[in-house]
């Protein structure tokens, strides 16, 4: 295992990859970087065979020479999307994109015995917010009462029976605008006198508004835990929007918790997860949801130095049980 290499899907100028490539270079594990979409075919070859039952191949870099079946681990990250088949020019065009995106991503997804962090379907999976607050809830996390509607009424007598209610999408998207400018959609409060007829287009996520005086972003890595407090200068519901005017530290994290974020994992087949809690003033942790391959380079120093280490250290062991 000594000159097994470590595998980075992601694209360049991923700076939480680039703390876990520096740290992997430190303890003198050998790692390759790919970006699917961006090196194949320009600048990244593969061939990969199924014979005799068995799985072997190789990837060609303009640097590098990939044994398939030497790879300890896979760190995936946030490799560039593949481009959408329907905006090609011609019918050959748009087969070429949709074979090189099965094509290659088939075989990244298939190395075997190989411990992924996370693998990409297991991630697909875990981001599915229904059922990752339905699994929160039967695992022990205090979830806030929420409800999935695509009907007006139950949505306004959800809103004035638990009085303050936030909104957010079912799944995060960004929105392309006219200006070519791409959106988010923020959570925000919501009134039942505001809840109209549109809300029968789709379906709807409210929850009952927690009164927080604090947010935590726990980052499990295995069974580990690595959690910063998240303050913020003003009354931002969603402190993601603007990220300047926060503050982190390290806090440490209740056994339940802990407890309860091991296990989720467990379910999911995930080895990393990017949790995401309100504290009320009593010190208690509301979940609100977890990030299968969720941000932690913004935290505090102590908070991502040990997380760089010990997502380092997973892959440098590769360990799949």
């Amino acid at each position: 295992m000594t000159d097994a290499p470590v595998l980075v899907v992601t694209a360049l100028g991923d700076v939480t990859a680039d703390l876990v490539l520096a740290e992997l270079h430190g303890l003198g594990v050998p790692a390759v970087r790919l970006d699917p979409s961006a090196d194949f075919p320009h600048t990244a070859h593969m061939s990969a065979r199924i014979e005799r039952g068995a799985f072997t191949g190789n990837v060609t870099t303009a640097t590098r020479h990939l044994g398939l079946s030497a790879v300890r681990s896979v760190y995936w990250r946030r490799p560039t999307p593949f481009s959408n088949p329907q905006g090609a020019e011609t019918p050959e065009q748009r087969f070429a994109i949709e074979q090189s995106r099965r094509g290659y991503m088939g075989v990244l997804h298939t190395l075997p015995g190989v411990l992924y962090v996370n693998h990409p379907a297991r991630n697909r999976d875990a981001e599915n917010k229904v059922l990752q607050l339905a699994t929160a809830a039967r695992l022990g996390f205090t979830v806030p009462d929420t409800l999935i509607t695509d009907v007006p009424v139950d949505a306004a007598e959800f809103a004035a029976e638990h009085g303050k209610v936030i909104y957010k999408p079912v799944h995060r998207v960004h929105l392309a605008c006219e200006d070519g400018r791409n959106r988010t959609i923020w959570v925000r409060t919501v009134r039942a006198d505001e809840l109209d007829d549109s809300i029968a287009l789709c379906p709807h996520l409210f929850q009952t508004c927690v009164p927080k005086v604090a947010d935590v972003r726990l980052a499990m890595v295995g069974g580990e835990a690595f959690a910063s407090r998240i303050d913020t200068d003003d009354d931002h519901l969603d402190w993601r929007q603007d990220q300047s005017r926060i503050t982190c530290s390290p806090v440490s994290v209740p056994d339940p918790v802990r407890d309860a974020a091991r296990a989720f994992l467990r379910t999911f087949g995930l080895s990393f997860g990017a949790f995401d809690f309100a504290i009320d003033g009593d010190g208690r942790w509301w979940f609100l949801e977890c990030n299968p391959n969720g941000q932690w380079a913004f935290v505090d120093e102590a908070t991502i130095r040990a997380i760089t280490g010990a997502l380092a250290d997973t892959l440098q062991k590769g360990d799949t049980t």
